[in-house]
């Protein structure tokens, strides 16, 4: 059986939660209607791809498998000059947040959906994110020396080779929803959240995949730096981030600009929704103090 989107989600529910649920349950936590929940449900135990309770099968985990994410990617190179002084001594993705360094908030997500590979780009301070393999032992550091003369194209660009099958996120975002991190991803697709207006980066979409990403707009897609992509995307971008870095002025560019500007005729990359409490992303020293009032002394 062919897994569409909708097979995708509800059985990717049924295995994160590990517990029964009801159809109820599913549509909650899918944002599906409970028609098409209940007539999923009914797709998948006739594919015996879940059981009679709801549970997800072996034949379900096979099926899954494809769709398996293989590593995450953070890049966390970034003086953070807005968030001025903190980050004077500290890197921008170590500062605590209500006690938490911003960077384990994705961390931990992420162990949490058990993918295998944790690679970190470091560059400022780079030395204190050694202070993470004790907690996480396993991350893999790749050291970025050119962090201070061209935007973190040039930490994608280390890792250009990483891209197949992983998500590649800012380290500057503060999780407060770890479901957003998930073990199996459908295809490429950036997080975005659906808003009104804007005047931050954002995305015009059309049929739920990304047209053009803007500074500003109306009835968009507020951008946040979390993105995947599957293993034919993957490919191509360790070619596209090769080329569009080695380009004249390519250096000046944000990482994600290559497929979503540069090259964007090579990509179709889907808008996977989430919302303001989901996720916060800190750009000044006001908002840290609005979000930890331990700063506002």
């Amino acid at each position: 059986m062919k897994l569409l989107m909708n097979h995708f989600d509800c059985l990717v529910v049924i295995e994160r939660e590990k517990k029964k649920l009801s159809q109820r349950d599913i549509a909650k936590f899918t944002n599906l209607s409970l028609g098409s929940v209940n007539t999923v449900i009914n797709e998948l135990l006739e594919a015996n791809l879940i059981d009679e309770n709801n549970m997800i099968t072996s034949k379900g985990l096979e099926a899954l498998e494809p769709y398996r994410v293989k590593r995450a990617i953070f890049l966390a190179a970034g003086f953070g000059s807005r968030l001025v002084p903190i980050t004077l001594n500290t890197p921008k993705p170590l500062v605590l947040v209500n006690g938490k360094r911003i960077i384990e908030t994705l961390l931990e997500a992420v162990v949490r959906s058990e993918i295998p590979e944790i690679i970190v780009v470091t560059g400022y301070l780079g030395e204190q994110f050694e202070i993470l393999k004790k907690k996480y032992p396993d991350i893999i550091f790749v050291n970025n020396n050119k962090y201070n003369e061209a935007n973190n194209i040039s930490s994608a660009y280390l890792v250009r080779d990483k891209m197949c099958n992983a998500y590649v996120l800012e380290s500057d975002l503060v999780l407060s929803n770890p479901n957003l991190i998930r073990k199996y991803e459908y295809c490429s697709n950036f997080l975005g959240i659906p808003t009104k207006r804007s005047d931050d980066w954002c995305f015009e979409t059309k049929n739920g995949h990304i047209v053009k990403e803007k500074i500003g707009g109306v009835n968009c897609h507020q951008m946040v730096g979390i993105s995947y992509y599957n293993e034919e995307d993957g490919n191509k971008l360790s070619k596209d981030i090769e080329e569009v870095f080695n380009s004249p002025g390519g250096r000046e560019k944000y990482w994600e600009q290559v497929q979503l500007v540069e090259r964007k005729n090579n990509y179709k990359i889907a808008v996977r929704e989430c919302s303001f409490d989901d996720i916060i992303e800190i750009d000044t020293f006001n908002e840290l103090k609005a979000i930890d009032k331990t700063y506002d002394m």
